[in-house]
């Protein structure tokens, strides 16, 4: 049978883990089928450390797929301030907690950990909603002294992973948004941010919104392989081109670029955005912070055995002989002559596509807090 192992128990526990992992996700291959992850090693403050092994009984077989779960989630605040020098929003909303998309790159993997879950294949399968997201913004927004800037709408995970179906808590966000006359910036890799154009044209009109689409790769068997559950490359560039055509302001973000892996395509995704209607553009170079380091490791390993080694040795090229590199600043672009050439390439394109040549500022001179219920209205 499966067998859970304790931390303690082995001496070199790393490798020990490793190989059991990699053994667990070969074997389980039809169970992992749509997901990014390839185990689900416990997050770091656990005080066990599990992971998946087969005990030689070859049972694996006959464990049932990963299954979504969601989890409801009462939040006491909905509005996250950053003080972070090196990104352009100083609050954010994120309406769910993990991601279904299963990118197996994501930076925002480790923050299961503080749930006790496991930022692997718990981050894309237990997913909480914070079903009392549009009331608590409109309670936040309406307090005495609120001062309106940008926020961004899916800083952290995707505000249009598949839930949002059901769910529509960002729809129902950004109604409030409208409401209140609030600048946002939306980021997402799904093409059902255009179910909500019938909001964002009229909020674009007043210049309060922006919406990105990250763009990584035009492999759609790439995409599959490490976006498994979010929108193919051509269902995003189809995204841009309704939203450009509707008058809303868009980006394409080509993020992350991983060394040896989609680096090559970063003018062909240009080429093919600026041919949407899209006038703006970014990039970002991988970050691989805490957990995210092997379970990206595990699938380069997986997809790419002939190239893993190089695709590791390129990264710490660009992050000062290191995995990753945190360091305000840096963290988006890394750093020696690999990282300069993927910038240079990249405003190159730009140039010669005539993106970016004007940024769209958004307004924050259309905020108004309507009246709430039981106040006096005044005379002027």
């Amino acid at each position: 049978m499966p067998t859970l192992l304790d931390r303690r128990q082995f001496t070199g526990f790393d490798t020990a883990v490793t190989g059991a992992g990699r053994f667990a996700a070969t074997a389980l291959a039809p169970q992992l089928r749509g997901r990014g992850a390839r185990g689900n090693e416990s997050g770091r403050y656990e005080k066990l450390g599990r992971v998946l092994f087969d005990d030689g009984w070859d049972s694996l077989e006959d464990l049932p797929p990963v299954a979504t779960s969601i989890i409801a989630e009462t939040a006491k605040v909905i509005i996250t301030r950053n003080d972070s020098p090196d990104i352009s929003f100083d609050r954010s909303i994120n309406p769910y907690r993990g991601c279904e998309h299963g990118c197996s790159y994501c930076y925002a993997r480790p923050t299961h950990a503080f749930m006790g879950l496991s930022p692997g294949l718990d981050f894309e399968s237990k997913l909480f909603v914070k079903g009392n997201a549009p009331e608590l913004l409109r309670q936040e927004l309406a307090a005495p002294g609120y001062s309106p800037r940008t926020l961004a709408l899916g800083s952290n995970t995707d505000p249009y992973q598949p839930i949002e179906r059901s769910h529509r808590l960002t729809r129902r966000i950004l109604e409030v948004l409208s409401e209140f006359g609030h600048p946002v910036g939306i980021v997402t890799k799904s093409h059902l941010v255009t179910r909500d154009i019938d909001i964002l044209k009229p909020m674009a009109t007043r210049g309060l919104v922006k919406v990105a689409l990250s763009v990584t790769t035009l492999d759609p068997k790439l995409a599959r392989s490490m976006e498994p559950r979010a929108a193919t490359p051509s269902r995003r560039l189809k995204a841009l081109e309704l939203l450009a055509a509707a008058g809303i302001p868009t980006v394409v973000m080509v993020a992350p670029v991983i060394p040896a892996v989609n680096d090559s395509e970063i003018e062909a995704i240009l080429k093919q955005a600026a041919a949407a209607g899209v006038r703006e553009a970014g990039y970002a170079m991988l970050r691989l912070p805490l957990e995210v380091r092997d379970i990206f490791r595990d699938w380069l390993e997986a997809e790419f055995p002939d190239r893993a080694a190089r695709v590791m040795s390129l990264i710490r090229s660009i992050r000062s002989g290191k995995e990753n590199d945190s360091t305000f600043g840096r963290r988006m672009t890394g750093t020696g002559p690999y990282a300069w050439t993927i910038g240079r390439r990249f405003e190159l394109a730009c140039q010669r596509l005539g993106l970016n040549r004007e940024r769209v500022s958004l307004a924050t001179d259309q905020f108004r807090r309507p009246p709430q219920p039981g106040e006096q209205l005044t005379l002027l």
